[in-house]
């Protein structure tokens, strides 16, 4: 364990080390902090607050993590910063913990990848296998889904929920709820269609990625109101979980309206 700590690096007392933990040069380590088994921080490391890195997570050069949260209404109140196993944080990303008014925790899920110089806000709660791109913005209490991928330069606003499987193509400035297997361009951002390729690529049928079309050009061509449009997808999809999942993110609801198609803009090919 010794020789796997780099003579320049500090580790405040009470940290706690798995075993196999690798602590490059000039990381500083806190007290509060909990570094799970094979955790490799390659230098110039920060990690402060009540934070706990999952198993086999590599942190990069000059990444800060578990820093107080930048809100303004912060008082020194105990949060935390919870981080999954197997995950790659790359060089300065920032991660800060919760607030007592969003739960007092940020949670980031397994396998997630985080670019460059990305940041996630106070409260954010961030699902398994996600893709954060160089200089992707999450602001406070913003929801990321399961194997959602952000392209380079993203903003999210607060409280924004991305669902699961969905894509939001670089620069965009995302102020709405996108639904789950969707994509989103623009600034502001717009929904734009199906992410078909990401679909194709986690192994979605083709049958499936057919009905998720056909529920799409229902929910978002059609006539009436919305909350009609989702009822008539449930019933006709009740078989179908895909669909259903869409149908559940959009009757959950949430702080923020939800991102829809530009006008005259139907989903692409």
């Amino acid at each position: 364990m010794k020789d796997a700590i780099h003579p320049t690096a500090v580790i405040e007392d009470g940290a706690l080390l798995g075993a196999g933990v690798e602590i490059g040069p000039f990381c500083h380590v806190g007290p509060q902090t909990t570094l799970g088994d094979g955790v490799r921080l390659v230098s110039h490391v920060s990690l402060a607050g009540d934070t706990t890195v999952g198993a086999r997570t590599a942190i990069f050069p000059f990444a800060s993590i578990g820093h107080q949260p930048q809100d303004l209404k912060y008082r020194g109140e105990p949060v935390r910063l919870m981080i999954g196993e197997d995950c790659l944080i790359r060089e300065g990303v920032t991660m800060n913990p919760g607030t007592a008014g969003g739960g007092s925790e940020t949670i980031v899920g397994p396998r997630s990848v985080f670019l460059a110089n990305a940041h996630v806000g106070h409260d954010c709660r961030i699902g398994e296998g996600v893709i954060l791109s160089n200089n992707v913005m999450l602001g406070g209490h913003c929801q990321i889904g399961d194997f959602a991928n952000l392209g380079g330069g993203v903003a999210v606003h607060q409280f924004v929920r991305i669902g699961a499987y969905a894509f939001v193509g670089g620069l965009a400035g995302v102020e709405h709820d996108l639904i789950p297997f969707g994509i989103a361009l623009g600034n502001r951002a717009a929904l734009a269609g199906l992410n078909v390729v990401g679909l194709k690529r986690r192994g979605f049928s083709h049958e499936t990625i057919h009905e998720l079309r056909r529920a799409y050009k229902m929910l978002f061509n059609g006539g009436g109101a919305l909350k009609e449009r989702i009822d008539d997808v449930a019933a006709a999809f009740a078989d179908q979980e895909a669909v259903q999942q869409i149908v559940a993110f959009l009757r959950q609801g949430g702080d923020r309206a939800i991102c829809v198609p530009r006008a005259g803009k139907d989903e692409p090919g």
